[in-house]
């Protein structure tokens, strides 16, 4: 796909916006919207887009910075997963603190917030500090957020823990929404200015757009990607009123606005310097955008991407009716169908053509590959290995110009593995999933130049298009993920089992 966005001027005009507020203060908290590390969201609705550039501008400004993470102590006791990657919370602040480390940025600590001595949240905690991690715990605030006057007392943010830190900047990023950054930057502004310090906050955005039009592809993918928030784009009224201009923001910033507004001032004695809540936000995306149409085609397709995602976790109990409701009046609004992704039509036909030689009404799991040149890879389910397993095999041989007829893998690695699963392991699942056939492979290519050949080529799938006309197993998602396959499923399940799927 052609770039529609320069990431090279982003981070230019986002770091010097960073800095100019920074002048401003002895110390500027800056919260992160959105995820720091690995923004597929961006990526996919701004090609072009670098997922890391929020961690590279940090890297820029590495002498000024060091970083809090919040996490919620509610999400750590409820399992919460991050889709995106397929883990709990807890463990993506793991990886965050890996990740971060990995990039030389300091780490201050991490902040478990509305904490209530929570069982799974203590043993957490446990596990942070005795590797050494810092953790502060800051609890429900009684009246929060509509009583300021306690919220502003030592009652209220000065019952927190003041976190101290050395750096001019102070970033707050989290696994995932509603965690608590902003409270934290609150908190942490009511004790520097106790201790007489001046301090700022302002928030990092990357969505919505708010100098984009509130019906750009751009602002309505992020609505599709926010549906279980229900986050909805809104006219910033304040913005209006103040400056005559027209900005997008969205309506939990809208409502928290007039509070964040009076605790601030109530906090400094003096009136906010922010009139709206896009004052507080440092948002440049717009200026890094150098291709509108090649943009809004993007999120477009992201749309639907959301819409199938949003279908499937409504079938898995994972979302309620109104999110799934609302989704399709977005789908409505921008005119989508889900057949105006290409790699949908062939994997239903390919399915129906199968489902012909068929006597009962099982579910026929097929996936289709989009490739880069606009081919399209299919794949099967079948006694040896499932639909994902035989398209990624399928592609790769089509990218080395492998005939199809020629074997990859073993047919003895293969049975030795079958076999392992169903004698040994006793796995009620005999075929091989994707994970084991990559394996598979990874161990033929080294007497096999064919399969080496075809080997070589799975960096190639990165950005390839896929759907499946069956929900996919964890395993298989995150797989093509990994391999930087953006897939989508229809909301039915490959079998009528429960548990063995």
């Amino acid at each position: 796909m052609k770039a529609g966005f320069d990431p090279q001027k982003y981070i230019e005009e986002q770091s010097k916006y960073i800095l100019e507020r920074v002048n401003n203060y002895d110390k500027l908290y800056l919260e992160f919207g959105g995820k720091l590390i690995g923004d597929k969201h961006a990526k996919r609705v701004l090609p072009g887009f670098d997922e890391d550039a929020k961690i590279k501008l940090l890297q820029k400004l590495k002498d000024q910075v060091e970083i809090i993470i919040c996490v919620y102590a509610g999400d750590i006791e409820r399992n919460k997963i991050r889709g995106d990657f397929g883990i709990t919370y807890d463990m993506e602040v793991l990886r965050l603190l890996d990740d971060l480390r990995s990039f030389d940025l300091k780490v201050n600590s991490v902040v478990i917030t509305r904490y209530s001595k929570q069982p799974a949240t203590n043993v957490f905690i446990n596990k942070l500090e005795r590797r050494n991690i810092k953790v502060y715990k800051h609890t429900t605030i009684p009246g929060y957020p509509a009583d300021i006057d306690t919220i502003v007392s030592e009652d209220g943010y000065g019952s927190n823990p003041y976190i101290a830190t050395s750096k001019p900047i102070v970033v707050l990023t989290a696994p995932g929404a509603n965690s608590g950054k902003l409270a934290t930057c609150l908190s942490q502004l009511y004790h520097e200015y106790k201790q007489g310090r001046v301090a700022g906050y302002s928030k990092f955005e990357t969505f919505p757009v708010w100098n984009l039009p509130l019906k750009h592809p751009v602002n309505i993918a992020y609505e599709a990607a926010t549906i279980d928030l229900k986050d909805v784009n809104m006219i910033d009224n304040f913005h209006f009123e103040k400056y005559q201009e027209v900005t997008v923001n969205y309506n939990r910033d809208l409502e928290m606005f007039p509070v964040v507004k009076r605790i601030i001032e109530k906090i400094t004695g003096k009136d906010s310097v922010f009139k709206s809540p896009t004052d507080m936000s440092v948002n440049r995306v717009a200026f890094g955008i150098i291709d509108d149409e090649i943009v809004s085609s993007a999120s477009k397709q992201e749309i639907i991407r959301r819409y199938f995602a949003t279908v499937c976790d409504f079938k898995k109990g994972l979302l309620d009716e109104e999110s799934l409701n609302r989704m399709k009046v977005i789908m409505e609004e921008v005119q989508l169908k889900q057949e105006d992704r290409p790699c949908v039509v062939p994997a239903r036909n390919y399915a129906a053509k199968l489902r012909e030689n068929c006597h009962d009404n099982e579910t026929i799991s097929v996936i289709a590959f989009e490739m880069h040149d606009g081919k399209i890879i299919t794949g099967k389910s079948s006694s040896t290995m499932d639909c994902s397993s035989a398209a990624i095999l399928n592609a790769i041989k089509y990218l080395a110009g492998i005939a199809d007829e020629i074997y990859l893998l073993s047919p003895l690695i293969l049975s030795t593995i079958r076999d392992l699963k169903e004698n040994d392991l006793n796995s009620k699942i005999t075929h091989l999933n994707a994970n084991e056939i990559l394996i598979a492979l990874s161990i033929c290519a080294v007497t096999n130049p064919t399969a080496q050949l075809a080997y070589e080529k799975l960096s190639m799938l990165k950005g390839v298009q896929a759907h499946c006309t069956s929900m996919l197993n964890k395993g298989d998602e995150q797989i093509l993920r990994k391999l930087g396959i953006d897939v989508t499923s229809e909301p039915f399940y490959p079998s009528e089992n429960m548990y063995y799927v």
